[in-house]
């Protein structure tokens, strides 16, 4: 027979289940586990469509079985060919030196090792990108007016 602190306690853990499940995909975590005394609760994301069944083991040794299915999809980025040009810090991009002004670059269009291809605004000073390899530009991915952090895609050349 059901208790009434038995069912608030279900109620509890089914929150924290939820909120452990809200936190993964807000984070996009392949796992992720909860562990109090009473409860163990562990999540493991997979490519496909899967039944996750959480079993919760309440202190008395009775259990509550909840189970759904979920589906994800799964979507295959081919990656861009070339080398990327990347951005060695945080800043604002520009793709031409003002704003009346012709692009660096253009897709298409050959470029030259130490070429200027975008400028970086970081605290009121405009730092120049170079190029670090000649080629041709493939693609442009940075947009002018955007935020970009170290490492992130400016462009690609092969």
């Amino acid at each position: 027979m059901l208790t009434v602190g038995h069912n608030l306690r279900v109620a509890e853990y089914k929150q924290q289940i939820s909120e452990l499940a809200e936190l993964m995909e807000e984070f996009r975590l392949g796992e992720a586990q909860l562990q109090t005394d009473e409860l163990k609760i562990a999540f493991k994301r997979r490519s496909t469509v899967k039944t996750v069944g959480t079993e919760v083991v309440v202190s008395d040794g009775s259990s509550i079985v909840d189970s759904e299915e979920i589906t994800e999809e799964v979507v295959e980025v081919a990656a861009p060919k070339g080398t990327p040009i990347t951005s060695p810090m945080n800043g604002i991009f520009y793709g031409s030196p003002s704003p009346g002004s012709p692009s660096f670059v253009k897709e298409g269009e050959t470029v030259q090792a130490g070429q200027v291809v975008g400028l970086i605004e970081a605290m009121k000073v405009f730092n120049e990108i170079p190029s670090t390899v000649s080629g041709t530009v493939l693609k442009l991915v940075a947009e002018t007016g955007a935020l970009v952090q170290p490492g992130d895609v400016l462009l690609y050349i092969g």
